[in-house]
């Protein structure tokens, strides 16, 4: 199909027997550019029109001259004139795939409103893939300045319809992803961060249009009506790195900020995945000033108190290293220092941590909590010493109920007083005879429980011994005469074996 034929099923252009020669009867682009924007407005709420409309523009892509195409009628104003155009038809495109709005409160819309979004979105991604293989080919000296004014809501788009939602299917998200590569090759770019961030070469990137697009969509009552808004405020602070990040923050901060605040699970888990990823990227200097550092503590302290599982592995693991921000950690402090003898920020969450595992019944937030122990306890080095007591109550507690079949909370456990034996052992000769007898307990547990793969029962069979012999030494061999009073008849010869074997080591 030419291009005269394609205006006459369009009925955007003079009838064929008005055009003995097509090519010089074709109207300016910018003229036929604002009629398939008129178009594709006017077929949006009809789905088999603005398919037909849709599939018509993409045609156009791919047959058309690209120095018609992409070239003003005039060069006075016609640059910006025709990246307006061209920037409109591509966002009424982009409208026809446009995801149906939230009810007020939250509440999703029901599935037959996303019934179609998958198709005019496989649809919109293969026009606009055609658009940009033209616009990569073609050698006009503008072509830059006209990726850099399409490529923002190009971008947005792509990366809302290749996540793996419910308003995708496979062959969607495919297009998306088919889009967003046709992008990065139009730019010369070899990745998205690239593509965000530009380069030190002068090639500069797209993230400042790319916020603009969802600054309006991250307020509070936005987020609850756009059900993709707060994953594409993620995405694309995910992909930001220093140094670029850091002029950025006074835009990043505050939707991180809501995210983390969101009533919803998942989105305050991006939430806490934006402030971490903020965390690591930012200097130090950057994130105490104005107190930055301060108030992404106390949004983040206070979801140790939540009950998602989820949530708290993430805060967890973001405190470690937000904590270093705020202060020295205990472990590297003098002994003879008066701060070190000060209780800190690091000893609050400590406190926290070890106060909730006390009472907590949920096995996934018991898991959780546990895997984070072993990291805190390293920070706090010899001022652990602080939370001996509690420590002890925690470990007793975690040893006498099972967690198979990996038994991940006990293994963590084990791992924690072996640390905490490690940076605190003077205080610890004291408790040695108190933790023993939960060890030994341990062992006889797991040799004879049938849930246990063969690798797990060794390897907490491992890491339990490895706490006797650590107790051993601390306690200056104490370990070693209790172990000698333990009643043979009751324990079978593979377990007086493995105790055997605390006792030989400690002699050599």
């Amino acid at each position: 199909m030419d291009i005269a034929s394609l205006l006459q099923d369009l009925k955007l252009g003079p009838a064929p027997s008005d055009m003995p020669r097509p090519s010089r009867a074709l109207p300016p682009i910018t003229e036929l550019l604002s009629q398939l924007w008129e178009k594709l407005i006017g077929s949006a709420e009809q789905h088999s029109e603005s398919c037909s409309v849709i599939g018509a523009v993409e045609q156009l892509f791919r047959v058309a001259d690209p120095d018609w195409l992409f070239s003003p009628a005039s060069e006075e104003g016609g640059w910006a004139e025709l990246q307006a155009a061209h920037r409109a038809l591509v966002c009424a495109l982009i409208g026809c795939a446009d995801l149906p709005l939230c009810e007020e409160g939250g509440g999703s819309p029901s599935a037959a409103a996303y019934q179609d979004v998958p198709s005019r979105a496989a649809a919109v991604s293969s026009a606009l893939t055609v658009l940009l293989e033209t616009l990569g080919r073609w050698t006009g000296c503008e072509g830059a300045g006209l990726l850099l004014a399409l490529a923002p809501p190009i971008c947005v788009f792509a990366v809302t319809h290749f996540q793996d939602a419910w308003w995708t299917t496979p062959t969607s998200r495919a297009a998306a992803r088919s889009l967003q590569g046709a992008l990065l090759r139009a730019g010369r770019r070899k990745d998205s961060a690239h593509l965000l961030s530009g380069d030190g070469d002068g090639a500069p990137g797209i993230l400042g249009g790319v916020l603009d697009i969802l600054q309006p969509q991250l307020g509070r009552d936005a987020v609850e009506r756009r059900p993709a808004a707060a994953l594409l405020f993620a995405w694309t602070l995910l992909q930001i790195r220093q140094p670029v990040l850091s002029p950025l923050l006074p835009r990043l901060l505050p939707p991180s900020l809501l995210l983390n605040d969101h009533y919803r699970p998942e989105n305050c888990m991006l939430g806490v995945q934006c402030l971490h990823h903020i965390v690591l990227n930012t200097p130090p200097a950057d994130l105490l000033h104005f107190n930055r550092a301060e108030l992404l503590y106390q949004a983040l302290f206070k979801h140790l108190y939540s009950s998602e599982a989820a949530v708290i592995q993430l805060v967890l693991s973001c405190l470690l290293d937000l904590l270093l921000v705020l202060e020295k950690p205990p472990s590297s402090s003098s002994s003879s220092s008066s701060s070190s003898r000060l209780s800190c920020r690091h000893d609050d969450v400590l406190r926290l941590v070890l106060t909730r595992m006390e009472a907590e019944q949920q096995v996934a937030l018991r898991r959780v909590f546990a895997a984070a122990l072993p990291p805190y306890i390293d920070r706090m080095g010899v001022a652990v010493c602080r939370h001996l007591r509690r420590l002890e109550r925690v470990v007793l507690g975690y040893l006498e109920v099972g967690d198979p079949p990996e038994e991940s909370s006990r293994l963590s456990v084990l791992e924690a007083l072996q640390r905490a034996s490690r940076a605190a052992w003077p205080r610890l000769r004291r408790r040695a005879a108190v933790l023993l007898r939960p060890l030994l307990r341990l062992l006889v547990d797991v040799s004879s429980d049938p849930r246990l793969k063969e690798s797990v029962r060794q390897s907490v069979t491992n890491q339990t011994l490895l706490c006797m012999r650590l107790l051993d030494a601390c306690s200056h061999g104490d370990v070693q005469r209790l172990l000698q009073n333990v009643d043979s008849s009751c324990c079978s010869s593979q377990l007086i074996g493995y105790l055997a074997t605390v006792t030989t080591t400690t002699e050599r």
